[in-house]
């Protein structure tokens, strides 16, 4: 049966939501400022759904529906780039960036200082999106520079990606066609997460998140790159035809306003010391950015410049990569043991000839599992790459099998566990190795310290040593135990005085009252980190809902899939864990529900920075600010609202005054808090 013609008024209503929608998507994913909650837009979600259901002559590819259309490819189709994407010049070293500084100066005959572009490089996947008359047309790889792949279904499911472009007020409308490149990136706070699926899965982990974008982008079938949280930030165009700018800078500014977007760290800057300080800077922050990025790009402003420079060979005259040191080295497998984790799991560790990888002095690096150290053939006494990226375990990036004497010996999981002696045994189907041992001390050692950590309870000087000896000398069971230890006990330790034990006595008794997340967090469900155990404090707003909650009522939380809400419940189930979440319990542990944000309250909507030291701790002021109804950011830029200086605030202060944004003093904070 045909279904009836859409009224007007389904019309009317059909563009509406999709307006909406689209705006909600923007405030969220590019923005980082959602301004209502995911009940609300997933009923605009359901509606226009149900509408598109009903009345298949609405149904439109450029859609919020349809992030996920198509079929799964058998290949990549070949897309030939209108412009070639050109591959830019690298400087290793400050003198080499200056040398290029020299050049551009030389080659325009100006002695006076360059307006530069500076802007992190990132380290994703290259690609290139067309937009045709506004609407998302084609996406590919950059391939060779010339020839790339087509990946358009996979690209229209990342949800930052707008599927029409915008036109916000005083913007102009975008060339009929436009040619953007950018990179995808995947977020680092959730590459940990991904690797760790994966392993459990039996597949081979990522080894860093660039690969990890670039195999998430490349997957034939766009309902599994749907599920990965990848984003994409665009820098460059293909074309200039139609733009209407005379700047790079300009250009960055027309991106925004069609809702593309662009890093927050891009700064326009003069001359070449500028870009060492910018350098200097990214490099500092390098390891606490949400995204990878192996150095800086310096492009010439002015775009008549750019085409009086123009290019030579394969890259451009006027833009150079200023990269940062690598973060491979080459040492020496010592030896390679089984470390066993706070879940039992045996994970193969590589015990390494200390060798100093970007700035850090590395001596381990994780195998994964046996099928990963199969895969690379890493045996004791082989050289090695390892690589470190960010705050991410160092892990064997490839062995120099080349370099192989033949004393080399291969690793074999032992039978029993090194630690208590239990059987280790090897689930049909898994790719891990666990320890059967329910009182394995190296299990509690790991779930103390799991427990105790700053993303967790943040116990302070309860570290790896004083965990080991209180698990090791029998004084602890498990963490319930840590609230029954006297400043005696820890007195009798190693390297514990009398004020120390008091000191740690205080810190455990000052976490009876934590968020809900971080006890959450701390109590180690399988599958359950930080963001997890965010999500799930929201939703369920006590300890004893989530632990009364059944799988249907935990998949429906936004990010957690069947697997992980099983995991949950099943923790939750285990006599043992729930014996233990009594005797906390009856240590007087009662978690505090974690701050929402208070709609209507008087930061609603206002994006906030913290710079420098206030009265109290940051993650207090934080929570304070998100149930307010404001939330707190990392970096400063035109779109915060205010920035929050207190002692010793820094060169924020200097850079808010030049974007403009308004500084509050912590007393003028109060004021508007107590609002």
């Amino acid at each position: 049966m045909k279904s009836a013609a859409p009224s007007p008024a389904i019309v009317r209503e059909v563009a509406r939501l999709r307006r909406e929608i689209e705006a909600h998507n923007a405030r969220y994913y590019v923005d980082d400022a959602p301004t209502v909650a995911d009940a609300a837009y997933d009923a605009l979600f359901r509606r226009l759904v149900e509408l598109e259901t009903g009345y298949p002559a609405l149904r439109d590819p450029a859609s919020p529906t349809q992030r996920v259309g198509a079929a799964p490819a058998a290949r990549f189709a070949p897309v030939r780039h209108g412009v070639p994407m050109l591959s830019l010049d690298n400087a290793m070293s400050e003198p080499e960036l200056r040398a290029f500084d020299e050049r551009v100066r030389k080659l325009l005959r100006r002695d006076a200082a360059v307006d530069y572009v500076v802007e992190p490089k990132l380290d994703g996947l290259a690609v290139e999106v067309v937009y045709l008359d506004g609407a998302l047309a084609v996406a590919s790889t950059r391939g060779d520079g010339v020839t790339g792949e087509d990946v358009t279904a996979n690209v229209r499911t990342i949800r930052s990606l707008p599927l029409r472009l915008h036109q916000g007020r005083g913007i102009p409308a975008p060339p009929p066609r436009l040619e953007v490149r950018g990179e995808v990136v995947f977020p680092r706070s959730r590459f940990a997460a991904l690797n760790v699926e994966r392993v459990a899965a039996g597949a081979p982990p990522f080894a860093n998140p660039r690969n990890a974008a670039a195999g998430s982008l490349r997957q034939l079938d766009p309902a599994a790159t749907a599920r990965r949280p990848l984003d994409v930030l665009f820098h460059s165009v293909g074309g200039l035809a139609g733009l209407g700018c005379e700047t790079h800078w300009e250009f960055l500014a027309l991106l925004r306003g069609w809702g593309l977007r662009t890093s927050a760290l891009n700064r326009r800057v003069a001359g070449a010391d500028a870009v060492v300080a910018y350098h200097a800077e990214i490099g500092a922050r390098r390891a606490a950015l949400e995204v990878e990025v192996d150095g800086v790009v310096a492009k010439v402003d002015s775009l008549a410049l750019q085409r009086r420079l123009g290019e030579v060979s394969r890259s451009p005259r006027w833009a150079i990569a200023f990269k940062f040191k690598a973060q491979q080295g080459e040492t020496r497998v010592r030896d390679i043991v089984a470390s066993v984790g706070r879940t039992g799991v045996l994970t193969p560790v590589a015990e390494l000839e200390p060798v100093a990888v970007g700035g850090v002095t590395i001596a381990n690096a994780t195998l994964h599992n046996m099928d990963e150290l199969k895969r690379k053939d890493v045996r004791i006494g082989d050289m090695v790459v390892i690589e470190r990226a960010g705050d991410v375990i160092p892990s064997v990036v490839r062995v120099l099998t080349e370099q192989r004497s033949g004393r080399e010996r291969r690793f074999r999981m032992p039978t029993a566990c090194p630690v208590c002696g239990s059987a280790v045994v090897r689930e049909a189907g898994a790719a891990a190795y666990r320890c059967i041992g329910r009182r394995c001390p190296a299990q509690r050692r790991e779930v103390l310290r799991h427990f105790a950590s700053k993303h967790a309870l943040d116990i302070d000087g309860l570290g790896e040593k004083l965990v080991a000896q209180l698990v090791d000398g029998g004084l602890v069971e498990d963490f319930a135990d840590l609230y029954r230890l006297t400043a005696d006990q820890f007195a009798g330790l190693d390297r514990m005085g009398a004020k120390s034990a008091a000191n740690l006595v205080a810190a455990i008794a000052a976490t009876r009252t934590p968020p809900l997340d971080r006890l959450v967090n701390g109590l180690g469900i399988p599958n359950v980190g930080e963001r997890t155990a965010q999500l799930l404090a929201e939703r369920f707003g006590s300890l004893e809902a989530l632990a009364a909650a059944d799988e249907e009522a935990l998949t429906a939380v936004r990010d957690i899939g069947p697997e992980t809400g099983r995991e949950i419940r099943v923790f939750f189930l285990e006599p043992q864990n729930q014996a233990t979440l009594a005797r906390l319990r009856a240590a007087g542990v009662a978690a505090r529900p974690a701050a929402t944000r208070r709609r209507g309250g008087p930061l609603q909507g206002k994006a906030l920075v913290i710079t420098g030291t206030l009265s109290a701790p940051r993650e207090e002021i934080v929570a304070r600010i998100e149930s307010a109804g404001g939330r707190v950011t990392g970096s400063l830029s035109r779109k915060t609202d205010y920035l929050v200086a207190g002692a010793e605030a820094g060169a924020k202060l200097a850079k808010a005054a030049t974007l403009g944004v308004a500084v509050l003093e912590e007393a003028e904070l109060e004021a508007l808090l107590g609002a």
